[in-house]
């Protein structure tokens, strides 16, 4: 197939080149692209709107053999039309001419490098995962949309606590309007920002500048989890064994854009572990000593964990609806702490007991909520020196891992 669809970025804030579509029978594009710039004679043209009638069109002109111009802004590559393009049409149908995105406008004009940041869009999309994504990492780009501006990521920034600076990029290139503007998430919420933002620049500041690179995009996830309880600063060895916690971790399965609760933290070394999976964590602690131990292992491990200083279930009241939870500790409290929990999580609840008389109520506790139940008893003997160069086995306490994980929804279509 001839590349029939020439698709041109204009540029941040730059006009269309007129040449591009030069001979092009259909013009698409938003209407401030299409009125740039002059048409060919006798072209049709079509203010994008949505999509699907728009790619219909585009359609027949290509099956009648007849060239079409598509006009985007930036690198329409780039979370952009080039993707339902080349689904529809195939790439080799594609003469895509790319120009500057926002994200790389917006960096450029805080003066950064972008190699190493995370770019989330949350236009169209479930703003959380931009906000998870924003808590966790420390230079993250945003692409907005309508619901999901920079008002409403400081506020959910801000409710959760996180330490970040917001650089708002408005009418990029625009050499009347344009605004490049730097705020606290609580500035960002309280401000009616309209619909020129292009994209908004989330920074841990103090780690902004990060060590050079060889590939982009974030850090690559660590090599291993589970680390030892070394790696931990714990008091009295409260701290939930990595044999323990390899297996809590593959099922809750933290991830970049999640949001996973540490009930009953201790020292915070689920919550660090997760963290370092790229997901955003809060930690849920009742001593005041054990919160700030959280904190130091957090700082000591390079990552990000939102430390709540409460008692669970009260102190939950208030958080962002997580992904998954992990709950450890004990007490007569604890069936309304999973609850609680279980209602809550979109996905996945994990818990550690180390108690026989209290699995049946913590069971209970997961189907309750709805959610399949499953489980195991983990023992474990580690190997350990003795006199004499010889080594023996020395038996861990075992520990009961429950786990209950919220069932598929039905698909459409498919007989119950």
């Amino acid at each position: 197939m001839s590349r029939l669809i020439t698709v041109v970025g204009t540029g941040t804030g730059a006009s269309p080149d007129p040449g591009a579509v030069a001979g092009a029978r259909l013009v698409v594009g938003g209407r401030r692209h299409l009125y740039a710039v002059a048409l060919p004679e006798g072209a049709e043209r079509v203010v994008l709107g949505p999509l699907a009638p728009a790619l219909d069109t585009i359609g027949r002109y290509v099956r009648e053999g007849r060239p079409v111009a598509v006009l985007a802004s930036g690198d329409p590559g780039f979370f952009g039309i080039v993707r339902a393009l080349a689904e529809r049409f195939g790439p080799q149908a594609l003469d895509v001419r790319p120009g500057v995105s926002s994200v790389a406008a917006a960096f450029a004009r805080a003066g950064l490098t972008w190699d190493d940041a995370v770019v989330v869009s949350a236009h169209g999309r479930e703003l959380r995962t931009a906000v998870n994504v924003c808590r966790a990492y420390p230079k993250a780009a945003v692409l907005t949309g309508p619901g999901a501006g920079p008002a409403e990521l400081g506020a959910a920034l801000d409710r959760a606590g996180a330490g970040r600076v917001l650089v708002v990029a408005s009418a990029l290139g625009d050499p009347e309007r344009e605004r490049v503007e730097r705020v606290t998430p609580a500035e960002a919420a309280a401000r009616d920002w309209g619909t020129a933002v292009n994209v908004v620049l989330c920074l841990d500041e103090a780690r902004a500048l990060g060590p050079v690179r060889t590939v982009a995009g974030p850090l690559p996830g660590p090599a291993g989890w589970a680390l030892a309880e070394t790696e931990f600063a714990h008091r009295d060895s409260m701290i939930t064994k990595f044999e323990v916690r390899a297996l809590a971790l593959a099922r809750l399965g933290p991830r970049p854009g999640d949001l996973v609760w540490d009930v009953g933290a201790g020292s915070g070394s689920l919550a660090v572990e997760c963290a370092r999976l790229g997901a955003a964590v809060t930690a849920v602690e009742k001593a005041p000593d054990g919160a700030e131990r959280i904190r130091a292992n957090a700082a000591a491990h390079g990552v990000d964990v939102h430390v709540v200083h409460g008692t669970a279930p009260e102190a939950l009241t208030g958080l962002d609806d997580p992904d998954a939870v992990f709950v450890g500790g004990g007490g007569r409290e604890l069936p309304d702490v999973i609850t609680a929990c279980a209602r809550r999580a979109r996905r996945a609840v994990v818990v550690a007991l180390a108690a026989l008389d209290r699995v049946p109520a913590a069971r209970a506790a997961l189907t309750g909520a709805g959610l399949d139940c499953d489980g195991v008893l983990l023992q474990s003997s580690r190997l350990a020196p003795l006199p004499g160069d010889v080594t023996r086995l020395a038996a861990t306490n075992p520990v009961f891992l429950l786990w209950g994980v919220r069932p598929a929804a039905p698909t459409e279509g498919v007989a119950q």
